[in-house]
């Protein structure tokens, strides 16, 4: 295994879309050694959740877990490991529940994101069995956050309001108020 480096803002592979990964793919010696170091690179960086993008991978690939004392988001529930292949969310409520989302490819900061706290996500996993499942509160804004490095998009593109957007050590993360 081994702590791949991840991109950061300003990398033009992030703002990519990545391509599905295929039944073959999943096979292959490249592809579990890809995983097993997405979850240690993760783990590494302290992170919920990781897209192969981030590591320059253009594959439709997430991996995420979180221990219920992760120190980037003290307070927030376990997340249990989980690798998703191929996502594809539909929201079951306007977005609405927001959080204040911080990401390893834009170190040091964070900004107020409104998501829907209910998602419907079809997938497949490492075996490439299917799964459908409703998913509720802070895994699914995860997930969302997760999947939307898949088609190129970093949370800063859906920030509230760019007000609500700073240093972790200079943002109020205690409330939201714009002025």
């Amino acid at each position: 295994m081994a702590v791949r480096k991840i991109l950061k803002i300003g990398n033009p592979i992030l703002r990519q879309t990545s391509e599905d990964v295929t039944e073959t793919e999943i096979q292959t010696k490249e592809f579990k050694k890809l995983i097993r170091d997405m979850f240690e690179t993760m783990r590494h960086a302290d992170g919920v959740g990781l897209a192969a993008p981030q590591i320059g991978v253009l594959k439709k690939l997430v991996v995420v877990g979180q221990d219920d004392d992760n120190g980037r988001y003290p307070g927030t529930p376990e997340v249990p490991n989980q690798i998703i292949l191929n996502p594809e969310i539909t929201p079951l409520a306007p977005p609405g529940d927001g959080f204040w989302e911080g990401c390893l490819s834009v170190p040091g900061m964070r900004g107020y994101v409104e998501r829907p706290n209910k998602i419907r996500m079809k997938w497949r996993d490492e075996n490439f069995e299917e799964h459908d499942e409703v998913i509720e509160g802070y895994r699914a804004i995860v997930l969302q956050h997760e999947c939307d490095h898949l088609f190129g998009v970093l949370y800063v593109d859906r920030l509230k309001s760019t007000k609500l957007f700073g240093f972790n050590e200079d943002i109020d993360t205690a409330g939201k108020l714009l002025d």
